[in-house]
């Protein structure tokens, strides 16, 4: 078994916003609105993987939100969602894997409520603050910066980590990271070999984790350590050059297409 743990957003499917060409299919709707594509040629590759690599998504995406998701290849025997933090077994949570999650954060606890207070009272946030099953705090600010720069004032960093992107603003205890759920998943399932592929900092300790990682130039060099990671680009879509790649190290060709 090769275990292949890939992000979702901007490394294998793309939002309306982002120009992947016309030819391209739609992987999920919201509210009646198509949201998020993949290429032609990504959705042929995916379809295509031999039976040896186990694609394993990897999101930080909440279960709701991932299950809008429909790659076109079925449900994916495991996924990863919540940052690692729920783990879905044919489609099902494994109780077994939140209760140990929600043991590692245990020691977060009190910043965790300290954050959120933070982020109610934050004069810049512009959306609901969100408690993801209590491991993990979401929002959105007009300024994000400086409201993730009131976070890091207020908590303890060597507990907790606070992430932006774009608007939105992120709160998780450290030990709750998709390297830390790669290597979960390792333990338990004891794959022959495991390769990662991402695009943002959430990323960076899966790509470290994995005996393989693929990542766009633009992630940048100096973020990530470790030489097993390749850096892929800038021309051409990513996910197509991702998963050609995951491809050779099974030692197998990528179809034409």
């Amino acid at each position: 078994m090769i275990a292949f743990h890939t992000d979702l957003d901007n490394t294998l499917i793309f939002s309306y916003r982002h120009d992947i060409g016309t030819r391209k299919r739609c992987v999920e709707l919201y509210q009646g609105r198509e949201v998020s594509f993949v290429t032609e040629r990504t959705a042929e590759l995916l379809k295509r993987l031999p039976e040896e690599i186990v694609l394993i998504p990897t999101t930080t995406r909440m279960e709701e939100q991932y299950r809008r998701i429909d790659l076109g290849i079925g449900t994916p025997a495991y996924a990863l969602v919540c940052n690692g933090g729920v783990l879905l077994v044919d489609g099902q949570e494994e109780e077994g894997w939140y209760r140990e999650s929600m043991e590692l954060v245990a020691e977060c606890k009190e910043e965790l409520a300290r954050a959120e207070g933070l982020l109610r009272r934050d004069p810049d946030r512009s959306f609901e603050v969100r408690n993801i099953r209590e491991l993990f705090l979401f929002t959105k600010s007009e300024k994000p910066e400086l409201s993730a720069g009131r976070l890091r004032r207020a908590l303890d960093l060597g507990k907790m980590e606070v992430f932006t992107n774009g608007c939105k603003v992120y709160v998780l205890p450290k030990r709750l990271n998709k390297g830390e759920a790669l290597r979960r998943f390792r333990r338990r399932f004891s794959p022959e070999l495991v390769l990662a592929a991402g695009d943002n900092a959430f990323d960076v300790p899966m790509l470290e984790a994995a005996d393989g990682g693929f990542a766009p130039e633009a992630l940048g060099r100096g973020r990530v350590s470790g030489g097993q990671v390749r850096f892929l680009g800038p021309e051409g879509i990513f996910s197509e050059l991702m998963l050609e790649e995951v491809y050779r190290a099974a030692g197998k060709i990528p179809p034409l297409g």
